[in-house]
Parts: C-alpha cells; structure tokens; sequence
C-alpha cells in the first residue's frame, strides 16, 4: 500500500502531498489536476503557490518520489490509496445558496474514480466537506457495476496558510476517521495511520468515527474565527472608550481558560476556510432545525464584515468625510503574512468601499499582485497596482496596512512621510506599526481599537 494519489494540486493537495513524499522516501505519491496550468507551474521553477518551506520540499523530492500530473486515469489506476483534495466552495444558486458547501467537484471526482479504477482503493477525505458526505461519496463509489470496494477515511486538513509547512511537518494533530466497525475499515484507518506515524508521533494521531472527523474541521475553524470576531467586536467598544485593545486582550489571555491566541484585533478573518465552514455549519443547523444555532454562528461572519466596514468608515471620517480623488496606497492585499491567498481577504472589500467612494488606490504586496489584479479586474476606477511599496505611496493622501506582512515595519516611514501629501494619514489595520513613531514623524495614525495619535 505504497501508492499515493492525490486529486486536487492547490492549497492542501501540494504542500500535503509535498511534505508526505519528503517524509514517506518509500511511498511513490502523484499529485494529480484537470487545470494543465497549475500541474505545468508544479513542475517548473516558479510554483503556483506561495508557502515558505515548500519550495525547498517539492525541489528535494520532485521527479524521484513526487510527481505532477494531468493524466489523472492513470493515477486512479495505479493509486492504493487516493486523496480527494479538490475545491468546495460555498453554494452560489439554487437550495442553500450562500451557505452551503457547493458538492459537485466532490461527487465528479468520486464519479472519475470509479470510471478509471480497477482495483479496490481507499478514499481519503482531505477537502473540507459537510457532515455525512463521506456516505453520499461511499454510495456513488458503490454504485460500480464491478464489485469494486471502497474505503473512505476522513483526514481533515488543519493547515494555516504561512506556515502550512511548519504545521505538516509538526502538527499539532493529525484526524482520521472511518468505519472502525469492519475488518476492512479497521485495515483502511490502520494504512493512513502508518503514512503519518512515519514522522507523527502516536499520540498526535486521533482516530474518530467518520462523521466526527466531519464536523471537527467545521468546528475548528468557527471556533478560531468565532474568536477574531469576538474581539474585534472589542475593539470597536475600545475605540469609543479609550481603553487600549492590546492591553485588554493581554490581561484577558493571561487567563489560562483563555488564552491569548487568536486575541489580535485587525480588520478580519479572510481565507478559503473560515467564512466557508462558518456558513456551512449555520447552513447544517438550519437544515437540522436549530434556526438559533444557525444565527448564532451567522453573526460571527457578519461582526467579520462590520470590522471591514468599521475600518472604511474610520477612514472617511478621519479624511475630512470623503476620499474622493485621493490616493490611497494599499499596503497589504493577501489576506495574511507570508502567503499570496487572497481568497475573502479583508482587502478586497476594503478596497472595493474605497472606490466605491471614489478613492484613487495603489496597491503593493509582496506576494499577492496578480492575485488583486484578478479581485479587482470588474471594478471600476483608478488602481495602480506598484511593485514598489515607496512608489505606492509617493503622492498619497494615506496608508492603509491591511496585511501584516513583517516587511512593512522595516520600511523607511521618514522618506515615505515625506513623498506624501499632508496632512499625511496611517491607518493600520493590523496594529503592526509603532503608533508613537509614525506619529513623532508627522503621521496622523488611527490602529485598531487604540486611541488616534493625531495633529489636530
């Protein structure tokens, strides 16, 4: 059972596969995609995504035990094991739109595997997916009229984009869930364990029932994101009362029963997961009947889009009611550090509030150009998009820091000050900056959940 496929080369299926071919030498692991652009990017030089580590372990095992590829057929046939990795966003028409989880690449692929299989294989869950999709896959898996059999594991993914190497390589655990209550279950949970044993300790990998394995995903990141929420709903409250967001947190999170990870007020949750779960699981209780469940956890993603709207708010009323015509130099559009990720950044609906208004942007991330070009490509108004973050802020009215990019510290703020129309506005979304000193260089600043350091 040393045959490792994987349907799906984007944000889980590389960097997974990548670091399972860098720690498994005796597993042979073929990561498999329709998108003949994304598997030719694999195999070259420059690769589709950005993760610091991955190079480096796609580089080392490429070609040897690690392979990229479109002929996914091939890859069905001579897997033992196949890990599903493929996109499931939210609903966008039809029952549960808005909410939902949109299942048809899932039951496409589950469809392609027994089009393509001639031996039996085990399934491995790796997307995100609702509760009890392991039984809709199992039944269409099934249906084959070869007698072919089929295990399916859930092996949830609790990545964090910039530093999901570092989270594969220690995880703080690693899921799997199946049908213990057959021999051949039993064997199937047994095989995806001796992959990760390979480098996880023991008592790092849980073993649940399959539907156990589904829901913890979805609650893991409500629970996360429940908690950016919660605080940033703080940091409003601070602001009108002059209490200081960072002191309050650090004396709450002192509290054992607390903790202080995930206390950092900022703009909002972003990425391909939290929005996503969090709306799946309120669309799951709705449909189980629990309509005050379901809002409960629909108000956590809606205090996420106030803090956006808060942020822009702050802005206009900072600048004099308007920002029409102003060059506003965007700092920040991935919606963390150390990834190019713009899926749900607070960023794109900061910026598109901006234009709405009539603000001039200029743009500069490390990571994440093209990516704002493709966000922003239907909008309309003016958008220079700068390799350059000092460009980005020549002739601007104010800096806005919307991702927390350790870089942005290191800038010279004296030379950018000084290219800048005045009175020259930070506002920072991220609280990454020295208030006390983008103020003694003339800045007006306005973080989040602080008291404004201002001139007037």
């Amino acid at each position: 059972m040393n045959r490792i496929a994987c349907i799906g080369a984007g944000y889980v299926g590389g960097p997974t596969m990548a670091v399972i071919a860098d720690r498994c030498p005796q597993y042979t692991v073929t990561v498999v995609d329709v998108n003949a652009d994304r598997i030719a990017a694999w195999n070259s030089d420059r690769l589709p995504i950005y993760e610091p580590g991955l190079e480096e372990v796609v580089f080392r095992r490429r070609n040897r035990n690690l392979f990229y590829s479109t002929d996914i057929p091939a890859a069905v046939r001579d897997a033992d094991v196949i890990f599903v990795s493929v996109n499931t966003p939210t609903k966008t028409f039809g029952a549960g739109a808005g909410q939902a989880a949109d299942l048809q690449y899932i039951e496409k692929t589950a469809r392609s595997i027994i089009e393509y299989a001639d031996s039996d294989k085990i399934i491995v869950e790796k997307s995100t997916l609702p509760v009890r999709t392991a039984q809709a896959m199992s039944r269409i898996l099934h249906s084959n009229t070869r007698g072919l059999k089929f295990q399916i594991i859930s092996n949830p993914e609790f990545l964090a984009e910039g530093t999901a190497i570092a989270d594969l390589q220690n995880p703080d655990r690693v899921l799997i869930g199946g049908m213990d209550d057959t021999p051949a279950g039993q064997a199937a949970i047994e095989t995806v364990i001796a992959i990760y044993a390979n480098w996880v300790p023991r008592d790092r990998i849980i073993t649940t029932n399959l539907w156990s394995s589904e829901l913890t995903k979805l609650v893991s990141n409500a629970l996360l994101a429940q908690r950016v929420s919660s605080v940033n709903s703080i940091s409003a409250l601070c602001e009108k009362t002059e209490a200081d967001i960072d002191e309050v947190t650090r004396a709450a999170g002192r509290d054992s029963r607390i903790g202080a990870k995930f206390l950092k007020a900022g703009i909002g949750f972003g990425g391909s997961c939290f929005k996503k779960d969090i709306l799946n699981l309120a669309y799951l209780c709705g449909y189980y009947g629990l309509p005050e469940v379901a809002e409960y956890w629909t108000q956590v993603v809606r205090i996420n889009d106030y803090q956006a709207r808060r942020f822009v708010g702050n802005m206009l009323s900072a600048m004099f009611n308007t920002v029409a015509g102003k060059r506003i130099a965007i700092f920040g559009f991935a919606f963390k550090a150390d990834t190019g990720d713009t899926r749900e950044s607070p960023a794109i609906a900061v910026c598109r509030q901006l234009l709405e208004e009539r603000a001039e942007l200029a743009i500069h991330d490390p990571r994440a150009l093209g990516n704002a070009r493709l966000d922003l490509e239907s909008e309309t108004g003016v958008i220079d998009y700068c390799e350059d973050p000092y460009a980005a802020a020549a002739s601007a009215h104010a800096i806005a820091v919307l991702t927390d990019w350790m870089s942005f510290r290191e800038l010279d703020y004296r030379r950018i000050f000084e290219s800048m129309q005045k009175p020259a506005f930070i506002f920072d979304g991220r609280n990454l900056l020295d208030s006390a000193e983008m103020y003694e260089i003339g800045f007006n600043v306005y973080p989040i959940g602080r008291k404004a350091l201002t001139h007037f």
